[in-house]
């Protein structure tokens, strides 16, 4: 999604995490080499937690987002989880870990395949 849609704006930025079942244990330089693997093109962010205490104050004000609120609580369940921001810099909508942002009814679509949550955004 990221080839597709750059020209026009999307950027998607990712970011481990290793609150999943420890499915992110590597360093930083591990994880971005794993990436390339897949020839992920786009900004892939240090590891970071996304719940709990030590959350990333960017996942704490995305999920307290009227349109980034989660079903059954509002904690990232597992990796994958997305959310496209717009221009304005609102959550647009809340992506669970299967579902596929490109199959939806919205413009653009993120995922990538490293164990990682990830932000879509226009700017």
């Amino acid at each position: 999604m990221h080839a597709s849609y750059a020209e026009q704006g999307l950027r998607i930025m990712g970011f481990p995490c290793n609150q999943f079942g420890g499915q992110e244990p590597g360093t930083d330089a591990e994880i971005k080499e794993f990436a390339k693997g897949y020839n992920a093109e786009f900004d892939l962010f240090s590891k970071i937690d996304v719940n709990g205490d030590n959350a990333h104050p960017l996942w704490k004000w995305m999920k307290a987002q009227p349109k980034g609120k989660g079903t059954l609580g509002n904690n990232i369940k597992w990796n994958f989880t997305k959310f496209l921001i717009n221009r304005e810099g609102a959550v647009v909508k809340r992506y669970g870990p299967t579902d596929d942002p490109s199959v939806s009814d919205t413009r653009c679509a993120c995922n990538i395949s490293v164990h990682a949550v990830t932000v879509a955004t226009f700017i």
